[in-house]
């Protein structure tokens, strides 16, 4: 059989060291493939004026699952004044690449788990009854909306006149910014359908039911945000009392939520919210696990088996030009698990994620985010490990 053919897209940054040495660690527990390398990323954006060309959208037409780095994205102004000069007469306007091949490709499906690790010097600790120290476990997927929302792009500074008179029809706009000058506003858009509310929800729910979470937790604000967070919540009561009456669902609000990540964390299972929100509650989950160094995802299209799997963390630009990779890999060698529980090597996902918890136990090797030092270039003649060093330690155990 033809080993697959894996789209590797290191992007910007400290994406390259992270992937590379995910691809080693891949290839030590026994995964066959092969790997074409997708450019993707802001060095694409100033030579080409286009950080995720045709190519690689054809790249991951043809093979279905990528993994992806890490990704430079900066504001308007400052992404035009890096565009080569031959291209800043094109009118060219900077969006996120990882935004773009969600959309392109419809992977909706945004599943960002977070889980401690035993032994972890990182994880969240509280006080106890006393002067008890407790080490909660957690144990929590969100379930995150990807291609709406706020994300998608939708949003105008100083809109066409259409526009503005088509929000002036609404009394809230009317009443509240009526009296601004055209020219000084700015909109973004919070766009939910049914459609992509209800397979998220769903996705959700099955999650649950497979791995036995007793609860999903809708998280949105549908007190405030009416119409969208309101129409989610509405979907959810009515999924889970006709399909999943077995499962509870929660309701927080994203702001209380937040609070209570940090009292009860061990008390939530799966977790699901639209665009912005799911951002925003993944990314506290994370820190209750030692961070983004240890924060992994994937976006998918159950439809048509498309699927890119990505740390959370960004490209740490400040990084890459050391002599020496310091970063923590941890991240994006599980996102390359989560790739192999998807397309059904389950026994070497489990082989690889046990190796990770073996190292992490017995603490002898930890990069400087574990050792809770700065990034500094000379943390590696302090003790810490390099990016190499960690995936060497894994690689041993496996």
């Amino acid at each position: 059989m033809a080993n697959r053919t894996i789209v590797a897209m290191p992007g910007d940054g400290i994406g390259k060291a992270v992937l590379d040495e995910t691809i080693r660690v891949l290839n030590a527990a026994g995964f066959k493939a092969d790997y074409v390398e997708g450019d993707i990323g802001w060095e694409f954006w100033k030579s080409e004026g286009n950080p995720l060309p045709d190519r690689t959208i054809q790249l991951l037409e043809k093979h279905k699952i990528g993994l992806f780095g890490a990704i430079t994205s900066k504001p308007k102004d400052e992404a035009f004044d890096e565009l080569a000069p031959e291209l800043k007469a094109k009118g060219l306007i900077y969006s996120s690449p990882i935004v773009g091949l969600r959309q392109h490709f419809g992977l909706d499906i945004c599943t960002r788990p977070c889980r401690t690790y035993k032994g972890n010097p990182l994880n969240f600790i509280r006080r106890g009854k006393g002067e008890d120290i407790e080490e909660p476990m957690v144990d929590v997927v969100i379930y995150r909306q990807n291609t709406e929302g706020l994300y998608s792009g939708v949003e105008w500074t100083n809109p066409s006149q259409q526009v503005y008179d088509a929000f002036m029809t609404h009394p809230q706009f009317k009443k509240n910014f009526g009296h601004a000058p055209k020219e000084e506003v700015s909109i973004s858009t919070r766009i939910f359908t049914k459609k992509a509310t209800e397979r998220i929800l769903r996705a959700a729910f099955e999650h649950a039911k497979k791995y036995g979470y007793k609860s999903v937790t809708l998280c949105e604000k549908p007190n405030v945000i009416r119409e969208t967070s309101g129409m989610m919540y509405k979907m959810a009561l009515s999924i889970q009392k006709n399909d999943y009456p077995n499962i509870e669902l929660w309701n927080t609000n994203i702001d209380a939520q937040m609070m209570w990540l940090t009292k009860n964390p061990e008390d939530y299972g799966v977790i699901v919210a639209g665009n912005m929100f799911g951002d925003i509650v993944s990314d506290g989950f994370a820190g209750l696990i030692g961070g983004l160094g240890f924060a992994c995802s994937a976006q998918s299209n159950p439809d048509t088996g498309i699927a890119v799997f990505e740390p959370t963390h960004g490209s740490a630009p400040k990084y890459a030009d050391y002599a020496v990779s310091i970063v923590n890999p941890i991240a994006m060698v599980e996102s390359a698990v989560m790739m192999l529980d998807f397309i059904g090597e389950g026994a070497m996902a489990s082989k690889i994620r046990n190796a990770v918890a073996a190292v992490i136990a017995e603490g002898k090797v930890r990069t400087y985010d574990m050792m809770k030092m700065r990034g500094t270039p000379d943390v590696i003649n302090k003790g810490a490990a390099s990016t190499k060093q960690m995936a060497d330690a894994i690689i041993a155990k496996l």
